[in-house]
């Protein structure tokens, strides 16, 4: 009898192997071509890709389908099972959650990643902790605020120009109390999906007249919203400091375009300026969304206002601006402080060719504007103990 059986083993024994790799799975060709990739983790996908209800499965193929060849080879189930289970949570607890159409559930707001940053678990974190803060909010719009609002006062977090990197995931961030605009822009994106609200990192290489890069976030309600994170505006959404720079974005110019993020794989990549080779990060040009089309010639001079302490630390102070030899003040202000961003400057527009005063504390100075549409950068420097 025992002889038998070891003949039976022997001659049908890679019959079964054979069968077992051969048995039918659920998930289309292109997510198997995906795990291929895998190599050694392909076995953690698996894991992830049979572990979740059939409902639910389109979803987990979107991310293995289109995540980065880093993750595939790096990324656990745990982490995309937590991720998983959270996202869809929110998307039944939330009232816009069941209206969010699939395709964009899947790539803003199930999607783990915004940009290169560490793939630390946040999910869960965030959903702990803001699902409290928005539950009397009835649309993306309003709990955008809301948690735009308290949250970074919550989490002691807030901008600082010297940090360890631009590109901080949420964790490294809160644990360093401060962070850059991207920083503070991904902070904000994976608070608002861990609310089932799509959002996606949004910014420029280079601002037109080349101060730098920006970044911020958009939110999607009935059409992208943009706001700046860290910097909420009570008046609503699609406002702040950096509107009039992005309207004179150039579509065509990679250094001084706009664009927007994507999980799901596009033809363009989001260009990281503390990273340029780097282009595993999707995205797609959304200049004409900022930039306004066949706009006049300005007629004014745009004056931008910059006051420091002896330290040169940017301080927060009065400013006021009068026309030489006229005591009546025609603009007045206040300069940023440290907690703005570093391309966050007082702006005036004032008319061209003129002679004007420009008073901080107990300090004047005299500007004389140049060309229509030209720009020009006042700073003060203030002795304080």
């Amino acid at each position: 009898m025992h002889y038998f059986v070891a003949f039976l083993i022997f001659w049908l024994g890679p019959f079964f192997v054979l069968a077992k790799h051969t048995e039918k799975t659920w998930w289309p060709q292109s997510v198997e071509n995906r795990l291929v990739l895998a190599k050694d983790n392909r076995a953690e996908l698996i894991i992830a890709l049979n572990s979740i209800p059939k409902e639910q499965q389109k979803g987990m193929a979107f991310l293995i389908e289109n995540m980065p060849d880093s993750d595939l080879l790096n990324i656990k189930a745990s982490f995309l099972l937590e991720n998983h289970d959270l996202a869809y949570k929110a998307k039944q607890q939330t009232p816009w959650g069941k209206e969010i159409p699939e395709e964009l559930f899947f790539n803003n707001v199930l999607a783990y990643a915004n940009l290169d940053e560490k793939r630390d678990p946040w999910r869960k974190e965030f959903y702990e902790l803001c699902m409290p803060m928005i539950k009397s909010c009835k649309t993306p719009t309003e709990a955008t605020q809301k948690l735009n609002s308290e949250l970074f006062k919550v989490l002691k977090l807030k901008y600082a120009p010297q940090r360890r990197a631009p590109n901080l995931s949420p964790k490294e961030s809160i644990a360093q109390g401060n962070a850059s605009c991207t920083g503070l822009s991904i902070v904000l994106s994976d608070a608002c999906r861990a609310v089932c609200i799509p959002t996606r990192i949004v910014g420029t290489p280079n601002w037109f007249d080349k101060r730098g890069n920006h970044t911020w976030i958009e939110i999607y309600d009935k059409g992208w919203h943009f706001t700046g994170a860290c910097e909420p505006d009570p008046k609503g959404l699609d406002r702040g400091w950096f509107v009039g720079d992005a309207s004179k974005a150039q579509h065509d110019s990679p250094e001084h375009a706009i664009y927007a993020t994507s999980f799901r794989k596009t033809d363009i990549h989001f260009p990281l300026v503390w990273a340029r080779d780097i282009k595993t990060v999707s995205g797609e040009n959304i200049t004409q969304r900022y930039a306004k089309k066949d706009s006049k010639p300005t007629n004014t001079v745009l004056l931008l206002v910059k006051v420091f302490d002896q330290n040169k630390k940017r301080i927060i102070t009065n400013v006021s601006i009068s026309l030489k030899g006229d005591n009546n003040i025609k603009f007045e202000g206040k300069s940023r402080g440290e907690s703005a961003d570093l391309n966050d400057f007082l702006s005036f527009d004032l008319s061209p060719d003129k002679e004007y005063l420009i008073k901080t504390e107990s300090i004047e100075k005299t500007v004389l504007t140049g060309k229509p549409g030209t720009q020009q950068i006042l700073e003060f420097i203030i002795e304080r103990k």
